[in-house]
């Protein structure tokens, strides 16, 4: 799977599932593309660095999500 066919699966899946789920664990991010860890760690980092994914970390867990999207998103831009 290319970048940009990764970049729509996720984009496409996440789009659906944000409703009821804002922050995807990497593993779910990887059964999307259906690639294996170290392949599929290579195009969640250029999706972050493009701006296309954020990740977020409570600092024992790490998972990616749609920018502004969640709960979290909203709380985080309250002044």
């Amino acid at each position: 799977m290319e970048y940009e066919e990764a970049k729509t699966a996720i984009v496409e899946t996440l789009t659906k599932k944000s409703k009821s789920k804002s922050k995807f664990y990497f593993n779910d991010l990887a059964k999307i593309m259906g690639m294996k860890p170290r392949l599929a760690k290579k195009i969640v980092n250029q999706l972050v660095q493009d701006g296309v994914l954020e990740y977020w970390s409570s600092g024992s867990t790490s998972m990616y999500g749609l920018p502004g999207v969640g709960k979290q998103a909203a709380a985080e831009h309250e002044d």
